[in-house]
Formats: C-alpha cells, sequence, structure tokens
C-alpha cells in the first residue's frame, strides 16, 4: 500500500444502552476480526460507549475517564489510530458531546466537540455546543472529525474547508432511521461541496428510543460511494486515494475559487 492510499475501518456496532463494559467488548471484538493493517484509521460511532442516552450522571465522563482509556488500549493493541465518540467534560469541565482521536502511541491527536447539538432532541440541555471545528493529520492526510447532527449545518464543514482544505472527513453517527435517506444525500453532498472523502460511522440496535439501521458509507470527492453497510452490526472497509483527491482539486480548483471570492 502506498504513502497515497489511506485505510480506514468502520465499526458499526449494536450499541447496548448505558453498557460501557458491553460496548467497549463489542468494538474490541469487531476489531479484532478483522485485523486491520498497522496505521488504519479506525472509525466508531458517536456515544459508542452508552448510546445516545441523555441521563448526564451515568453518560458524561470525566476529562481523563474510561473511554479515553479504552481508546489508548485499543488504539495501542492494534496500532491504529481510533475516533471514538463520548460525552466527556473538556479540560474547563463542560459536558461535551465529543470525537477523540487517539494514536497508536496513546497520544489525544483532537478533541472535537459537537459544535451543533440537537435541541429537537434535548441534547442541547445536557451538553454545551463546541465552538470551533479541529483538524488531525494521519498518514499523510489532514482529517476533520464531526457527530451526527453537524451533517445538517454546512456552515461547520465550510469553515474547516476554508481554513485547512481537509481530504478527508468523518461523521459519527446516532442518526435517526426515520430520517436515513437524509444521512445519505446529506454525505453525498458534503463530499461534493467540500472536494474531499466522507466517512459516516452509524450505529445499529435498539435503545429506548428507537432502532437503528446503520448504512455507514465511504464516499469519494465525486459523491461516488466506495464502501457501504446496510443494517446489521459489521465492519466498513474502503482505501482512499490521496493522490487522486489531489489531482481533481489541481483541474478544479472550487476551494482555490471560494476563498477568491
Amino acid at each position: 500500500m502506498s504513502a497515497a492510499m489511506l485505510n480506514v475501518v468502520g465499526l458499526q456496532m449494536d450499541v447496548v444502552w448505558e453498557n460501557r463494559t458491553a460496548n467497549y467488548a463489542t468494538a474490541h471484538r469487531l476489531l479484532a476480526a478483522c485485523a486491520p493493517a498497522e496505521n488504519s484509521l479506525v472509525v466508531l460511532p458517536e456515544t459508542f460507549p452508552t448510546g445516545f442516552s441523555l441521563n448526564p450522571d451515568i453518560v458524561v465522563e470525566p476529562n481523563d475517564g474510561p473511554t479515553l482509556d479504552f481508546l489508548r488500549k485499543l488504539a495501542a493493541e492494534f496500532r491504529v489510530c481510533v475516533v471514538g465518540g463520548a460525552f466527556r467534560r473538556d479540560q474547563a469541565g463542560r459536558p461535551r458531546n465529543q470525537a477523540l482521536v487517539v494514536a497508536p502511541n496513546g497520544n489525544l491527536l483532537a478533541e472535537y466537540s459537537k459544535m451543533q447539538p440537537s435541541w429537537v432532541g434535548g441534547e442541547g440541555r445536557v451538553v454545551e455546543a463546541g465552538i470551533a471545528p479541529v483538524v488531525f493529520e494521519w498518514q499523510g492526510a489532514t482529517i476533520a472529525p464531526y457527530v451526527c447532527y453537524d451533517l445538517r449545518f454546512p456552515e461547520v464543514f465550510r469553515t474547516a474547508a476554508v481554513q485547512w482544505q481537509p481530504q478527508l472527513y468523518l461523521v459519527l453517527g446516532n442518526w435517526a432511521p426515520a430520517r436515513m435517506h437524509h444521512w445519505r444525500r446529506l454525505l453525498v453532498a458534503r463530499a461534493i461541496e467540500n472536494q474531499a472523502f466522507f466517512v459516516g460511522i452509524n450505529r445499529v440496535g435498539s435503545d429506548p428510543n428507537a432502532t437503528y439501521t446503520g448504512e455507514s458509507l465511504v464516499v469519494d470527492f465525486h459523491g461516488e460511494i466506495l464502501a457501504e453497510l446496510k443494517d446489521g452490526e459489521g465492519l466498513l472497509r474502503s482505501s482512499i486515494d490521496l493522490n487522486a483527491l489531489a489531482s481533481y482539486r489541481k483541474q478544479l480548483p472550487f476551494l482555490a475559487d471560494m476563498k477568491r471570492g
């Protein structure tokens, strides 16, 4: 595999309601079955340790809580970069819905706080909104992580595009099954308009609110689906070609034109 190819593995998990032990075990089992190549990028869903419970006493972790510790162990064991979502307090103690990015050596490469908590579902009453996107570098790619409801707001992705022009965007999902057709169309739209690869990893299984249908996707910069999963627990695997994206951006410099506008 050349340096211009990035291996991506998504874990489409059946998340057990408010049960970190069970969900950590599921993530480990799925990744062990995958036997990922060293330095792969592994992506887990939004709030994978607990499901989308809004009971802050149970789900909101301290800054140095159990999920960060689990992700560090997972990344070290399999020699991969892991991205997973959890309700967690930031360094100032504020509750956030975060995407945590951990390198094989245990370093926390990035912690992104969801910029658009959902008030429709009550999330905004439990966690505070993040204020800005972040990026991290992995295997020659600039990568921007986002969380679920962010996907409905193109401006939060455009902010990252203006500043960093990421080659890859990640969307960690706990997406409502009644609006799965939106999930798919929005991932494709964001990929086209930002001239980038998009990876959307959703959950499956049931909780007190819904039964989730997965439909995790990898989308290229043309809006074409490179890999997808339907319903059911499983692994989403793809290799993305960073050289192909660089060539496309050079031929059609839409992002550069945006910055000149």
